[in-house]
């Protein structure tokens, strides 16, 4: 099998606007006061830390200006960041919207190369490498274990916390893990800080989950909206792009017979 990963051992810092690890006897959030707090992340929109009772997280445009000022808040860069969020979201909102509906006429179908199979036509938001070699994909760190891939396919899915398409999709990633886990693997890449993914716990994600906090494999494929998949054959070559819920368990069941090694 082509080699598609390329480990990244050092954590990279672009995109951090302050040293991690920063104490503080207290930290007020609202009307909320946490102790023994100790600060994991900044980034442009947020803070990420740990306290006596757990982990969390906070917005700096909440937070004291005295403390905005200590993390370097800035709220043009930060409006930027959200309105780049809020635009990946209506983007997805837009392709269901679109998504052909059995009441009404459906789009040309693509024929997949899964025989009789087809999946809807449908827009990807990312540069296209379907039928062709996939990128290398560059894992910052795998948080929870390194999964064997060896002779089996590989999905991966572009992914955030804060983008709730991308959360309503993990219920469908883990049903297809679940049905195809002896010929598959499902990775999570997301270009969110550790902190940052380990703080969401619902939805439980049952696959495997990296961060790439400086998003060179999405800079690589271009992704321009998520959630964002990729099916890659066991010989390192994509059949199958776009949004998860136009991979069902009957297409994904075809792509396997016909490409397996």
């Amino acid at each position: 099998m082509r080699t598609l990963f390329l480990l990244i051992l050092a954590l990279g810092t672009a995109g951090f606007l302050h040293a991690a690890d920063e104490q503080f006897a207290t930290l007020k959030v609202g009307s909320e006061t946490y102790t023994q707090v100790t600060i994991t992340t900044v980034t442009k929109t947020a803070i990420y830390f740990t306290h006596s009772r757990g982990i969390g997280t906070a917005k700096l445009k909440d937070l004291d200006p005295s403390l905005q000022a200590h993390f370097h808040f800035n709220a043009t860069e930060a409006a930027a960041k959200q309105a780049e969020q809020t635009q990946g979201n209506a983007l997805y909102a837009k392709t269901l919207r679109e998504a052909p509906a059995a009441k009404r006429p459906a789009a040309p179908p693509v024929e997949t190369n899964a025989g009789d199979d087809i999946i809807p036509a449908h827009e990807i938001h990312a540069k296209s490498f379907l039928n062709r070699p996939a990128p290398d994909i560059s894992i910052e760190k795998w948080l929870n274990g390194v999964p064997e891939m060896q002779g089996k396919f590989v999905l991966i899915d572009f992914w955030a916390t804060w983008c709730g398409p991308c959360r309503r999709s993990i219920p469908h990633l883990n049903e297809l893990y679940g049905k195809f886990k002896d010929k598959l693997v499902v990775i999570g890449i997301s270009d969110e800080p550790e902190q940052a993914i380990r703080a969401m716990t619902e939805p439980k994600i049952e696959y495997t989950v990296v961060s790439d906090s400086q998003g060179r494999t999405a800079k690589a494929v271009e992704v321009r909206g998520i959630p964002h998949t990729m099916l890659i054959d066991p010989h390192g070559i994509v059949r199958f792009e776009g949004m998860p819920h136009y991979l069902q368990e009957k297409s994904l069941a075809q792509l396997i017979a016909k490409y397996s090694l």
